[in-house]
């Protein structure tokens, strides 16, 4: 009689699946959670005409991670071309392989990514320059935060405009987590720590899911918190010749509506978000 061979221990169900955390892509999550190429490019459309009276044509997004936003720019029309200049190599090539590939040919190539410092990158002159989702607050001292404002400035046609935004108000100065639910994740910011003598701030972005797994510190900044005076005062130097400041509306409920206007004064919120326009 042929004896039998003993069979193994069945394995769980599920045992060998990937989290949803492990299975997600953080730069997926983070253009679903805070990034709206579509609403950035037509608010850069939309100051520049305001500003100079025609379409603009040239844009170089500074600090561009993925280049959604220069993709967005070329999408726009045939004259439209784009820059985005990025630090990290690694970022550059998946937009290159999720963003930039998803356009046609044609806009394609009117899209470059460069792989460089914004301190001292020399592009062609563009008649927009954006630095958003306050990736320039990377820049802690004075000095530097000139340096790379004037680099802006050399950078822009003659009658270019350079475009950040800013968020503040006194809960800006407190460590705190916001969790804000999407569809699949729940997105939390984490304001880990303040300095208020040095004025650093320590900023997470986390995504949990719902089967309970995490993706946690996805993404950290390191930054000092400018205040939108010290930035005019430090645009004014590196030769902008006119700052304006534009004001987020109120959406009745406390929160901000995603229409902004020119203010020279702003409101003594707890939380907002303003862009900065300054002009060549």
């Amino acid at each position: 009689m042929v004896k039998q061979k003993a069979k193994g221990r069945a394995r769980p169900a599920g045992r060998f699946l990937k989290t949803l955390a492990q299975r997600a892509d953080r730069m997926v999550l983070y253009e679903r959670a805070v990034h709206d190429p579509v609403m950035e490019v037509d608010f850069l459309q939309r100051v520049f005409r305001e500003a100079r009276g025609r379409q603009p044509r040239s844009f170089r997004e500074d600090f561009s991670a993925a280049a959604s936003a220069a993709c967005e720019w070329a999408r726009r029309g045939p004259q439209r071309r784009a820059i985005g200049v990025d630090i990290d190599p690694a970022v550059l090539e998946w937009g290159r392989r999720h963003r930039l590939s998803r356009l046609a040919p044609a806009a394609r190539r009117r899209v470059r990514l460069v792989n460089a410092d914004v301190l001292t990158v020399k592009t062609r002159p563009v008649e927009v320059i954006a630095a958003l989702n306050f990736s320039y607050w990377v820049f802690k001292e004075r000095a530097q935060l000139l340096r790379y404002f004037r680099n802006a400035w050399s950078g822009l046609a003659r009658d270019g405009i350079f475009v950040l935004d800013a968020f503040g108000g006194y809960e800006a100065f407190r460590e705190l987590r916001e969790r804000t639910a999407h569809r699949g994740f729940t997105y939390v910011w984490h304001q880990a720590s303040y300095k208020p003598v040095t004025g650093h701030l320590l900023c997470h972005i986390h995504f949990h899911f719902p089967d309970g797994s995490r993706l946690d510190k996805a993404f950290s900044y390191d930054w000092r918190l400018w205040t939108l005076p010290e930035l005019r005062e430090v645009l004014a130097e590196a030769g902008f010749r006119r700052v304006t400041v534009y004001w987020e509306g109120d959406d009745g409920e406390g929160g901000g509506n995603g229409e902004f206007d020119p203010t020279v004064e702003g409101e003594a919120d707890g939380g907002w978000v303003a862009y900065i326009v300054a002009e060549k």
